[in-house]
C-alpha cells in the first residue's frame, strides 16, 4: 500500500473511532440554513454629575434641559436622566445615532433597541460602591479608628446601594463581594489586619476592573494612609481605565499620606479626572467627616447617559458637560472628562439588543 493510501486509511479510522466513542454517526445531510440573528450591542456613555453653587452647596431639582453634553465638540442627546437615588427615566426623544464607527459600541436605528423603563431603573438603581482599605504597614497607627469610620460610612449608605469591601497591602484581598447585605460587608471590615508594603495602584487597577463589570453608578472609595511603595502600575493607567469605564474614584487620605507631595498631587488629579474627590484628613474626626461628605455626594449626583453620535475619533474622546440656564452660570459641574474609544462588538443572540452603560 502506498504512503498516501495509508494516510487516508488512518484518517478514516480515526474519524470512525471518534464517532464511536462519542456516540455520533456520520450521515449525509443537506446543509441547514441558519439565520444568525446578529444583534449590535448598544453602549451608553454614562455620566455621574455633581452640581454645586458658589458656596459649595448642592444644586437640586435640575431637569435634562438644564444640561448640555458634547463629545469632542459634537452635541449629544441625553438618553436617560436621574437625580440621586430617585428612579432614572428614559427620555422619549433620545435615539441611538447609528454610529457604526465603534466609539462606545455601534448603535442601531431601530427604536426597539432602546432600554425599557424597567431596564433603566434596574441598571441605574442605587450605586455600586467598592470600598478599598489600606492595610499596609503604614496603618499600624489609627487602624481601629479607620475601621470605625469605614463601618459608619457603610451603614449610612442608601438601602438601594450595593457595597463591596476590599483591602490591600502588597496584594488585594476581596473580603466581601458586591452585596446589599450590610452585615456581610461589616464582617469583612472587622477581619482586616495590617501589614506588608503598599501596592495601591496595582490593587486599585484590579478594583476598577471588578467594578467595570457592573452597570449603573460605579464608585470606588479608597482609604489610604500612605504613599504607594510597591506597585508596578502607573497611576495614569488606573485613572484612564476608571474614566473609560465610568467609575468615580474618591480618596480619603490621612496626614501620613500627605508626607509625600507627589502622591498628594496624583491623588488629586486621579479623583478629579474621574469625577470624584480627594479628602486629606488630619484626625479620625476628619476621616468621619470625609466619609459623610462622600455619602452626601452620592445622594446628590445626577445620572445622565447618551448614545454617542457618529465620531471618527478612534482614540481619547473628551466629554464636556455644561449648564444651559443663565441662573446657573456661577455653578460648578464635576464629572469625568472623557473615555477611551472601544471597538464595536457583535454577538449572535436571540434576544433584543442589549445596552451596556459604561
Amino acid at each position: 500500500m502506498s504512503t498516501a493510501k495509508r494516510i487516508i486509511c488512518s484518517l478514516l479510522c480515526a474519524c470512525f473511532a471518534f464517532c464511536f466513542c462519542t456516540g455520533d454517526t456520520i450521515t449525509a445531510q443537506a446543509p441547514v440554513q441558519v439565520d444568525p440573528h446578529i444583534h449590535v450591542m448598544v453602549d451608553l456613555v454614562q455620566l455621574n454629575v455633581a452640581v454645586t453653587d458658589s458656596k459649595g452647596e448642592y444644586v437640586t431639582g435640575l431637569q435634562p434641559t438644564d444640561f448640555s453634553i458634547t463629545e469632542d465638540g459634537i452635541a449629544q442627546k441625553i438618553a436617560t436622566f436621574g437625580e440621586g437615588n430617585e428612579p432614572t427615566r428614559r427620555l422619549a426623544d433620545a435615539t441611538p445615532s447609528g454610529d457604526t464607527s465603534g466609539a462606545a459600541g455601534a448603535a442601531s436605528n431601530d427604536t426597539s433597541d432602546h432600554l425599557t423603563a424597567a431596564e433603566v431603573n434596574s441598571a441605574f438603581a442605587g450605586a455600586n460602591v467598592f470600598v478599598l482599605f489600606d492595610t499596609s504597614n503604614y496603618m499600624y497607627r489609627g487602624f481601629v479608628y479607620a475601621q470605625d469610620a469605614i463601618s459608619d460610612f457603610i451603614r449610612s449608605l442608601e438601602a438601594a446601594d450595593h457595597i463591596a469591601f476590599y483591602s490591600y497591602s502588597r496584594d488585594l484581598s476581596r473580603a466581601s463581594r458586591l452585596t446589599a447585605e450590610r452585615s456581610q460587608v461589616l464582617r469583612g471590615v472587622r477581619t482586616t489586619v495590617a501589614g506588608d508594603d503598599a501596592a495601591l495602584y496595582n490593587c486599585l487597577l484590579m478594583t476598577v476592573k471588578d467594578a467595570a463589570h457592573y452597570t449603573g453608578r460605579k464608585v470606588i472609595v479608597v482609604f489610604s494612609n500612605g504613599p504607594d511603595n510597591a506597585s508596578i502600575v502607573p497611576p495614569e493607567d488606573v485613572a484612564e481605565l476608571a474614566q473609560s469605564t465610568g467609575i468615580a474614584i474618591y480618596m480619603v487620605c490621612t496626614r501620613q499620606a500627605q508626607l509625600e507631595p507627589i502622591s498628594t498631587a496624583v491623588f488629586e488629579r486621579m479623583t478629579a479626572a474621574t469625577g470624584g474627590k480627594a479628602y486629606f484628613a488630619k484626625s479620625w474626626k476628619d476621616e468621619q467627616r470625609a466619609f459623610a461628605s462622600i455619602r452626601d455626594d452620592l445622594a446628590h449626583l445626577y445620572t445622565l447617559s447618551y448614545y454617542p453620535q457618529s465620531n471618527p475619533n478612534k482614540g481619547w474622546r473628551n466629554i464636556t458637560v455644561r449648564l444651559n440656564s443663565e441662573r446657573l452660570k456661577k455653578c460648578h459641574v464635576r464629572t469625568r472628562n472623557g473615555y477611551r474609544f472601544q471597538t464595536a462588538h457583535f454577538t449572535k443572540v436571540d434576544t433584543a439588543t442589549t445596552a451596556t452603560p459604561h
